[in-house]
């Protein structure tokens, strides 16, 4: 399938797949109900029927109907478990991409957004993210799940039906394991995590966008997007899969709030949002789980790029202004809704 290479001389990776598959050119958008035979058979169905929530999955010839969440593997995968077993070494170095890719729609309606679906729903998709993170972690060659968004074509989607990806790689990817070798350095040196010190300092500051009982959503001190904005958790917790069900709910209202009061105040803004995990292996370096959100309201220049130094037009304590404004008019509303 594809080859994960590395870069000449840093850590960085480059996945190359070369894939074949047609690009389906017809108006049907695989991702809604009624299209289930245009993508992989569903792994997990989530199926609301008597007030109860029943996990099903699509067989050879049937497909689950009345689904709320939909989880199958993708028909062009970032990585793939059939990648050829073949390694080269520096400065020519590749290895497999070997791995999962899962797409899991996060609504039946086409024309919902993840700005817009219920709490309730919310609370639906991380409940099966954990459910696939465990299975996936418990599979050979898996080290780390990545979970992220793309939203608008500017970043990367290719459809607008709202959906998340779940992508496994065999290794630690290098943006991680440099966070959390800077977190084990730091908690060493100043004898905490940086990141429960950056939620205390954050905590009713000039860049606090929101916060509910278990999280905050603050803009941070040096971001490299214009409104960019992290939702963390204020307890120090390294682990996404064992979150309870009272602080998905929680975390489920943050990220409806600000993702809709990011919509209402950048309108028809791509984002990326990114969940930043530990890897659930042993002795692996961990961190203080967070998800980042990133607005793409301009385009990177050669400082981005190629030097890796962020400049910013608008600072983030004018942006955490705005959102938060924003994101409490949502918040007041889902409250009310609730």
């Amino acid at each position: 399938m594809g080859t994960m290479r590395k870069d000449y001389i840093s850590e960085r990776f480059a996945i190359v797949s070369q894939n074949d598959d047609k690009i389906d050119d017809s108006k049907k958008c695989p991702f809604c109900p009624g299209n289930e035979s245009m993508t992989n058979p569903s792994l997990l169905s989530l199926v609301a029927k008597d007030g109860m929530l029943q996990r099903l999955q699509d067989s050879e010839d049937n497909y689950v109907e009345d689904w709320t969440v939909r989880v199958f593997e993708s028909k062009n995968p970032a990585v793939s478990i059939s990648a050829e077993n073949s390694y080269s070494d520096r400065p020519l170095y590749s290895e497999p991409a070997y791995g999962y890719h899962y797409i899991l729609v996060a609504s039946e309606k086409h024309k919902d957004s993840l700005a817009t679906i219920s709490v309730e729903q919310w609370s639906n998709i991380l409940v099966v993210i954990q459910d696939r993170m465990r299975w996936l972690y418990t599979q050979r060659g898996v080290t780390y799940v990545s979970i992220y968004i793309n939203h608008g074509k500017e970043a990367g989607s290719v459809t607008a039906h709202p959906h998340i990806n779940l992508v496994t790689f065999s290794t630690i990817p290098p943006l991680i394991e440099a966070e959390a070798e800077s977190s084990h350095r730091i908690l060493n040196e100043k004898g905490a995590c940086p990141l429960c010190q950056s939620v205390n300092a954050e905590t009713g500051g000039p860049r606090q966008v929101l916060q509910t009982e278990g999280f905050l959503a603050f803009c941070p001190w040096a971001p490299s997007h214009p409104y960019e904005y992290w939702i963390c958790p204020k307890k120090h917790t390294t682990s996404f899969s064992k979150i309870t069900q009272k602080e998905i709910n929680d975390l489920s209202l943050m990220l409806r709030a600000t993702l809709g009061g990011l919509s209402n105040s950048l309108k028809n803004v791509s984002y990326n949002l990114v969940f930043h995990l530990s890897p659930e292996k042993k002795n692996s370096r961990q961190i203080h789980w967070h998800i980042e959100v990133y607005p793409l309201t301009s385009a990177w220049s050669g400082l981005e790029r190629g030097y890796g130094v962020f400049l910013n037009s608008v600072a983030p304590e004018k942006a955490a202004e705005q959102l938060g404004a924003a994101c409490r008019k949502e918040l007041a509303g889902l409250v009310g809704i609730i």
